[in-house]
C-alpha cells in the first residue's frame, strides 16, 4: 500500500462520521435470546458484480437462520460500498473494524493493491472471506479463499490447445499488477506442455476501441490463428466487438476465453454475443442441481425487484460463491459456541484509528477455526464446488456445453466418463465463421511447405558458405558450416518442410532487405546480426558468436629476445646483488676459510665463481662463518624467485608476445564489410593507415610483404572469419581477439515468422549437444593460434621490473648489512683503536697487514688456533 493511501485512510477514520452515516452499533449482545454478530460487506454498489454479491449473501444470511431458526446466533451484515476504489475499500475495512467492531468481513475481490486488508485482518483477528479466483498468498491465516484457483484452468486449456496441435498462440491479458504477476505461473503452466506463446500483449481496463485495434492488427501481423482471451467481462466485449470489425471472427480464427470473462457472461449486453459466434470458453463448473436451480429461480425474483433492467439468462458461478461463503460463515459463527463474556479487547485511549493499538477480536480464531475446518470437508457452505471446468461454445444468444476438464481425467465429454470410452474427447464444436473444421494449426500448415532460401554467392570464406557445381546433375550445391547448422536445425523441427537454395550476388544489406520484400522466405549464411537489420525482419538465436579480431605475423627474429623478460633496471639491481653477495661471503669467510685465501686474482676468482653458482645451486665452497651461511640463504631465495619469474615470462614471451605491432603499422581490413575505419578505432588502433582487402589470399599475400614493403601488419576482421584465415596458415599467424562482441551470425526470416522460434529452439538445443562444437571444429580445423591476446594491449606484455621485486632485494640487502655489523660488532669488542688501523696502514702501506690482523682476530672469534 502507498503512503498517500495509508494516510487518505487515517484521515478518512479521524473523522468518521463525515463519511458513514450513524447506524445501531451492535457487537455480542442479547436480542431477546440471540446473539447478534456484526460482520461487514465491502462492495462495489455501482458494478454488477458488487450487486449480485451483495444480494446472494444478504439471500444466504436470510435461507440459514430460515432454515435454523433454533441457533442462539444472528449475523446482522453492515455493507459498505467501495466505489471500486483501493483506496475506499481500505478505508470502509478500518471503520467496519475500529467503529463497527465486526468479526468478519466478506469481499468480492482483493487486488494486489488491498493486500493491506490482509495485514490489518491477520493484526485484528478477523477473517477476511475473499470471492476473488486469484490465488491468496499462505502468509495471511486470516484470509480465506471461497472460489476456484483460476489458475488450475490453465492446465485445461493446455490439454485442449495440444488436442487440437495448436503449439503457438496470442495471449491477451488485463493490465494489472494481479495480471501482470500471474504471467509467470500461466507461462510455467503453458512451458511445461511445450506451447509457445507468439505474442503477448496487456490491455488496459481504460483502452480505447483505437488502442484495442491497433493492437489486434499486430496479432494479425502475427500469422497465428489462435488467440488465448484472459480479461475481465467488459474489456473482451470490446475486444470481440472490434475483432469482428477487422474481420477477426471468421473461418480460420481459434478463440479461446478463460473463466475471467465465461463466469461474468451472463452480464454482458446480449448483442457481444453476436461478435463472440464460435467461441470457447472456461467455466468454473457447479452442479445444476434442483436445490441450485431452486436457489436460481429465487434469486432471479429478488434480483429482478430491485434490478428491473438487468436481463438474467444463465446460472452465475460467482454468486454461488458468495452464497456458500455466508452459509458456512454462519455455520462456523453458530458452531464457535460464542457466549456474552466474548467481546472485542477493549483498548484503553481514544476510539479514533491507531493501528498500534488495534482492537483484537476473541472470537476471530474460533470462527476461522471452523471455517477452515469446514473448508477441508466435502461441502463448504450449503453446495459441492469441485475444481471442475466446464467448456463452452458460445453459440447464437447463449453457450453450449461441449465437453469438461479435471485432472483426473483430463478433456472429457462426460462429467464422469467411462474407463476406455471412445467418445470421452468433445462434443462437436461450431467454430467462428459457422465453420465445423477446427482452424489449421502451424504443424498442418508447415508440413511439406516449401521455402525459398536466399544464399550470400560472394565465397569469399566457402567454408562457411560454398558452392560446387554438379556437372552431372548440372545442379549447385551448397556446402559450408553455415549451411550444415541450418540442416541440422531443420532436422530437429516437428515437421517437415522443404526448400530451395537460391545464390544471391548482392551484398548482405541488400540480401536481408530482399527477405523483407519476401523475395525469400528466409537468408541462410554469414549474416550478422546487426541493429539495422532487425528493423526488417526476425532473427534466429545466434548460431555462432562473433566480434572483430586481429590477425598479425608471428616473429621471433630478435637476437636479444631472451633479455626482454625483465627491464633493465631489474637487470641492473640483480646484477649488483650478484657482485654484492660474492663481496659479503668473501669478507666474511677470507680469514676463516683456506678456499677464499691465497693470491688477490684467485680469491676474486672464487669469490665471483661462488656468487655465480648460487645462481644453479651449484656452489661447491664450503661456509665455516654462521653469518655467510646467514647471507647465503637469503640471496638463494632471491634467486628462486627470480629465476622462477623469468622462466615464467620467457614462456609467455615465447607464445603470446611474437606479436609485434605498432602505430606506424598498416591495417588490413575486408572490403565491404562491417569492419570499418570505427571498428579498427574502437580495438585501440589509433591511426588511420587502412588498407582494404577482398579475399584470405590477399590477406596472406599484404601480410608477407608488410607495411615497408607495401602490405601490413595487421589484418582486422570478424572472428569466425579470421579463425578460418590461421587455419589455413596455422605456423604464420596469430589471432588477437577483442574483448568487443556483436550479437554473431543468425538466419534471417521475414517479420512475424513462426519459423524463427522453431530454429532458434533447435540452435538451443544443437548447442547444449555439442554439435555446433562439432561442426565449427569439422569446418575450421583446430590448428588455430596459439593463444589470443585482448588488444587494448597489442604491444608485450609489461616486463618484471625492479618495483616487482623490491621486497626481495631488501631482505637481501638487510642480511648482507647484519653480516657487516656482525663482524664490527666482534672488532669493537676487542677495543680495536681505528687510529691503530690507520697508523698501520700509513706506515707500512700495505693492505696485508689489514687482513692479516683481521685474519688472527676472526680465528680468535670462532675458537681456532692462528696460522
Amino acid at each position: 500500500m502507498t503512503t498517500e493511501a495509508l494516510v487518505l485512510c487515517v484521515l478518512l477514520l479521524r473523522f468518521p462520521s463525515h463519511f458513514y452515516a450513524d447506524e445501531h452499533k451492535v457487537s455480542l449482545q442479547d436480542n431477546g435470546d440471540k446473539i447478534i454478530i456484526n460482520a461487514g460487506v465491502i462492495v462495489d454498489a455501482g458494478s454488477w458484480v458488487g450487486k449480485v454479491a451483495e444480494s446472494y449473501i444478504t439471500m444466504a444470511v436470510q435461507d440459514f437462520y430460515n432454515q435454523n431458526m433454533g441457533y442462539r446466533t444472528r449475523i446482522a451484515l453492515h455493507v459498505r460500498d467501495s466505489r471500486g476504489d483501493s483506496l475506499h475499500c481500505i478505508a470502509a475495512a478500518l471503520n467496519l473494524l475500529e467503529n463497527v467492531e465486526v468479526h468478519t468481513i466478506i469481499i468480492p475481490k482483493i487486488s494486489t493493491e488491498e493486500l493491506f486488508l490482509a495485514r490489518l485482518v491477520d493484526k485484528a483477528n478477523v477473517p477476511l472471506l475473499s470471492l476473488s479466483s486469484i490465488p491468496s498468498s499462505n502468509k495471511h491465516p486470516y484470509l480465506i479463499q471461497f472460489a476456484t484457483d483460476e489458475y488450475n484452468q490453465f492446465y485445461g486449456i493446455s490439454a485442449f490447445l495440444q488436442a487440437f496441435k495448436w503449439r503457438r498462440f496470442v495471449f491477451l491479458y488485463e493490465d494489472t499488477a494481479d495480471a501482470r504477476q500471474a504471467q509467470t505461473y500461466i507461462h510455467d503452466i503453458l512451458q511445461e506442455n511445450h506451447l509457445d506463446v507468439a505474442y503477448q500483449t496487456a490491455l488496459s481496463l481504460q483502452a480505447t476501441d483505437d488502442q484495442i485495434i491497433e493492437e489486434l492488427h499486430k496479432v494479425m501481423m502475427m500469422k497465428v490463428s489462435t488467440i488465448l482471451v484472459h480479461l475481465p467481462p467488459s474489456l473482451a466485449s470490446h475486444v470481440f466487438i472490434n475483432a469482428k470489425i477487422l474481420g477477426m471472427m471468421s473461418k480460420g480464427f481459434g478463440w479461446i476465453v478463460t473463466s475471467k470473462t465465461m463466469n461474468f457472461l451472463d452480464a454482458l449486453d446480449s448483442s457481444v454475443y453476436d461478435s463472440m459466434q464460435g467461441v470457447i470458453g472456461f467455466k468454473s463448473y457447479v452442479s445444476k442441481s434442483s436445490e441450485i436451480q431452486n436457489l436460481t429461480s429465487k434469486w432471479r425474483r429478488e434480483f429482478h425487484q430491485t434490478e428491473p433492467d438487468v436481463e438474467i439468462r444463465e446460472l452465475n458461478t460467482f454468486g454461488v460463491w458468495a452464497y456458500n461463503a455466508a452459509w458456512a460463515l454462519a455455520e462456523a459463527i453458530e458452531s464457535a459456541g460464542m457466549k456474552h463474556s466474548q467481546s472485542w479487547a477493549e483498548c484503553a485511549g481514544s476510539k479514533h484509528l491507531d493501528l498500534a493499538r488495534l482492537r483484537v477480536s476473541s472470537s476471530g480464531s474460533a470462527i476461522l477455526s471452523k471455517i477452515r475446518s469446514s473448508k477441508s470437508r466435502e461441502y463448504v457452505g450449503k453446495f459441492q464446488l469441485p475444481d471442475i471446468y466446464e467448456i463452452l461454445n458460445v453459440i447464437g444468444r447463449g453457450e453450449r456445453r461441449v465437453g469438461f476438464w479435471k485432472s483426473a481425467y483430463g478433456l472429457t465429454k462426460e462429467l464422469n466418463p467411462t474407463i476406455n470410452s471412445s467418445s470421452n474427447f468433445l462434443d462437436t464444436i461450431m467454430w467462428p465463421g459457422s465453420s465445423s473444421t477446427a482452424p489449421e494449426s502451424w504443424l498442418a500448415q508447415m508440413n511439406g511447405k516449401s521455402f525459398r532460401i536466399g544464399i550470400p554467392a560472394n565465397e569469399r570464406f566457402p567454408e562457411l558458405v560454398g558452392m560446387d557445381n554438379d556437372q552431372q546433375s548440372n545442379k549447385t550445391i551448397f556446402r559450408g558450416f553455415c549451411i550444415d547448422v541450418f540442416l541440422a536445425a531443420v532436422d530437429k523441427l516437428p515437421y517437415e518442410i522443404s526448400f530451395e537454395y537460391i545464390p544471391d550476388y548482392g551484398g548482405y544489406n541488400d540480401l536481408v532487405y530482399q527477405v523483407f520484400l519476401q523475395k525469400y522466405d528466409a537468408a541462410v549464411g554469414d549474416i550478422t546480426i546487426l541493429s539495422n537489420r532487425s528493423a526488417y525482419v526476425d532473427f534466429t538465436l545466434p548460431y555462432i558468436d562473433s566480434g572483430p579480431g586481429v590477425v598479425v605475423k608471428l616473429d621471433d627474429k630478435d637476437p636479444w629476445f631472451f633479455l626482454k623478460p625483465l627491464q633493465p633496471d631489474l637487470w641492473i639491481t640483480s646484477a649488483c646483488f650478484f657482485f654484492l653477495t660474492g663481496f659479503i661471503v668473501w669478507l666474511v669467510e677470507h680469514p676463516v676459510n683456506e678456499e677464499f685465501q691465497g693470491p688477490l686474482a684467485q680469491q676474486i676468482g672464487t669469490a665471483l665463481w661462488f656468487a655465480a653458482s648460487t645462481l644453479v645451486y651449484a656452489h661447491r665452497e664450503r661456509l665455516r662463518s654462521n653469518v655467510s651461511k646467514f647471507v647465503v640463504v637469503v640471496w638463494l631465495f632471491v634467486v628462486l624467485i627470480l629465476t622462477s619469474s623469468y622462466t615464467a615470462k620467457l614462456s609467455s614471451l615465447l607464445t603470446v608476445e611474437q606479436i609485434k605491432l605498432s602505430k606506424s603499422d598498416y591495417i588490413g581490413y575486408p572490403a565491404n564489410s562491417l569492419i570499418q575505419a570505427s571498428s579498427v578505432s574502437n580495438l585501440h588502433f589509433k591511426d588511420n593507415r587502412l588498407r582494404p582487402f577482398q579475399y584470405p589470399e590477399d590477406y596472406d599475400n599484404a601480410l608477407r610483404q608488410g607495411s615497408k614493403k607495401g602490405g601490413v601488419d595487421a589484418i582486422v576482421d570478424e572472428l569466425p572469419y579470421l579463425k578460418i584465415f590461421v587455419a589455413r596458415y596455422p605456423h604464420n599467424y596469430a589471432i588477437i581477439e577483442s574483448s568487443m562482441r556483436t550479437s554473431g551470425f543468425g538466419f534471417a526470416f521475414p517479420k512475424g515468422s513462426p519459423l524463427v522460434h522453431d530454429i532458434s529452439r533447435a540452435i538451443a538445443e544443437l548447442r547444449e549437444e555439442g554439435t555446433l562444437l562439432h561442426l565449427e571444429t569439422k569446418w575450421f580445423s583446430s590448428q588455430l593460434s596459439p593463444s589470443s591476446q585482448d588488444p587494448e594491449q597489442p604491444n608485450n606484455p609489461n616486463p618484471l621490473t625492479r618495483d616487482n621485486f623490491f621486497g626481495l632485494f631488501l631482505l637481501s640487502g638487510i642480511s648482507k648489512s647484519i653480516a657487516v655489523l656482525v663482524v664490527l660488532f666482534f672488532l669493537l669488542r676487542e677495543k680495536l683503536s681505528i687510529n691503530y688501523y690507520i697508523s698501520a696502514v700509513l706506515a707500512r702501506g700495505k693492505l696485508m697487514l689489514i687482513l692479516r690482523y683481521l685474519h688472527a682476530r676472526m680465528v680468535n672469534i670462532d675458537g681456532e688456533d692462528a696460522r
